[in-house]
């Protein structure tokens, strides 16, 4: 049976991103984005809503880990790209999937938004629990 263990939800303003690239450029997209999602972003005419995006989805889902952004946990231990249908598609490494073995989490499923000047990501960890 699947259920549902937790939810995390962030929202992001497209003037944090644009200040964190203009003081720290390549440094902070390295940081924060995996090489496909640097790709993606920069493959679109709105790259700062795409990054927006893919940091609020990071964000959600730290926030349902129950752990935020510390210890061992790298920005890039989580990767938000699409599949073939445009779909963002979670994929977790590194610190952040020892913890979500900790927690039983089998899989993340993320929703993501924008307005004209906002990301918002929605994330919920799903478990398979056999008892």
């Amino acid at each position: 049976m699947t259920a549902i263990v937790a939810h995390g939800i962030d929202l992001v303003d497209f003037g944090r991103i644009e200040q964190m690239l203009d003081r720290h450029g390549d440094r902070f997209l390295d940081r924060i984005f995996t090489p496909a999602e640097q790709n993606y972003a920069n493959a679109n005419r709105n790259r700062v809503e795409k990054l927006a995006g893919r940091f609020a989805a990071k964000e959600a889902i730290l926030k349902l880990l129950g752990t935020g952004w510390r210890g061992k946990i790298a920005w890039t231990d989580i990767e938000v790209i699409n599949d073939n249908l445009g779909r963002p598609v979670v994929t977790i490494s590194g610190e952040v999937k020892t913890i979500a073995d900790k927690l039983n989490i089998g899989q993340i499923s993320i929703s993501i938004t924008h307005t004209s000047n906002f990301a918002i990501a929605s994330a919920v960890a799903l478990t398979t629990d056999d008892k």
